[in-house]
Formats: structure tokens, C-alpha cells, sequence
């Protein structure tokens, strides 16, 4: 089992970092119609969000400020680039709202376990296979914008993926839902348990 260590600069975390300032850089590359440059910047921050997990776990730099820090700057980049291409009309608002609200659903329900004495829900295979369809789908639709020679290709398959992730990324929001109502009702009947014995 690998090891969490409290350390707080480490590889992983700092490539952290980069895909956090890269959100801006993105932002404006993508406003001032700069799509190759644009491309290029997403190709890098969904590559190191790829890389620094594996670099954690290949060189034992698993660190609890990094477990934090990487799903919340993945949902920023996820967010931000979604929100970017959906303002420049390459996504409609529609499929933005349906990844955001599943988000917003989730952090509802850590706010649920956090009252019942739970910390937040391990990260499913699900999730982690919607992230990955989504981070790849974004770099092809922007890369139809910046090539529009290969767009007629890469518009469906960035599309497809897109829509696979946004499926997914419910379906483990279910998962989700359904543990954190498991761990609810333990919680309850715990409670309830430990009234009656206080009681007897």
C-alpha cells in the first residue's frame, strides 16, 4: 500500500501548479483566437495531470496536500476549459451545465458525510475513466479549431468523448449517492444504537 506522506513540495504537487497558472494561460490563448498555442497549453496540463500520478506512485511522493490539490485544479481545468469553449461557441452551455451540476451534486453530498462524521468518498474507477474521456476529449476539440483541415475527423471523436465522459461522470455520481446513503443510515443506526444502551 503506498505510503501518504505529509510532504508538501514534491514533483506531483508542483506539476500541480503548472496546470493551475496554465488555466489563465489557456483562458486568454483561446480569447485571442491563438488555437494552435491554445491546443498546445491543454496538451500539456491534461499530459502532466497524467504523468504526476504516476510519478507519485512510481516514486512513493503520494502526499495528502497532493491528494487534495490534484482532483481540485483537475475540476478548475475541466471547468475553466469548458466554460472557455463553451463562450467561443465551440460547446453548447448545455453539456457544461450537465458536468457542473454534477459537481455541485457531489460537493452536496460531502457536505452530508462531513455532518455524519464522514471525510469525503474515495475517488471511484468510474470517475477516474469520465476525468480521463473529458481531459482527452478537450484537447480534440480544440485541435479542430486549431487544424480545421482534420476538424471533419476530430469534431466527432472529441465530441463522442465528450459525451461518454459527461455519461459517465453521472453514472459515478450514483455510485456516490447510493455510498453516501449507506454510510447515512449506519451512521443513524449507530446513533440509534448508541441511545439505547445510554438509555438502558
Amino acid at each position: 500500500m503506498t505510503e501518504v506522506s505529509a510532504r508538501i513540495v514534491t514533483i506531483p504537487n508542483l506539476l500541480s501548479l503548472v496546470r493551475l497558472v496554465l488555466i489563465p494561460v489557456f483562458l486568454w490563448l483561446l480569447t485571442a483566437a491563438r488555437y494552435e498555442w491554445a491546443l498546445a497549453v491543454i496538451v500539456i496540463s491534461s499530459v502532466t495531470d497524467f504523468v504526476d500520478g504516476w510519478i507519485a506512485r512510481r516514486f512513493d511522493q503520494v502526499s495528502r496536500i497532493g491528494q487534495l490539490l490534484d482532483p481540485a485544479v483537475d475540476r478548475l481545468f475541466i471547468f475553466s476549459t469548458l466554460i472557455g469553449l463553451a463562450w467561443h461557441e465551440f460547446l453548447p452551455w448545455t453539456l457544461v451545465a450537465v458536468i457542473v451540476a454534477r459537481d455541485v451534486a457531489l460537493a452536496c453530498l460531502g457536505v452530508v458525510l462531513a455532518n455524519h462524521g464522514y471525510g469525503p468518498l474515495p475517488v471511484h474507477h468510474l470517475g477516474k475513466v469520465a476525468t480521463f474521456s473529458l481531459l482527452f476529449a478537450l484537447p480534440v476539440i480544440v485541435l479542430g479549431a486549431a487544424v480545421p483541415e482534420v476538424a471533419v475527423y476530430s469534431d466527432p471523436v472529441g465530441w463522442a468523448l465528450a459525451l461518454w465522459g459527461a455519461f459517465l461522470y453521472w453514472w459515478a455520481g450514483v455510485i456516490y449517492l447510493r455510498e453516501t446513503i449507506r454510510l447515512v443510515r449506519e451512521a443513524r443506526v449507530a446513533d440509534a444504537t448508541a441511545s439505547d444502551t445510554l438509555g438502558s
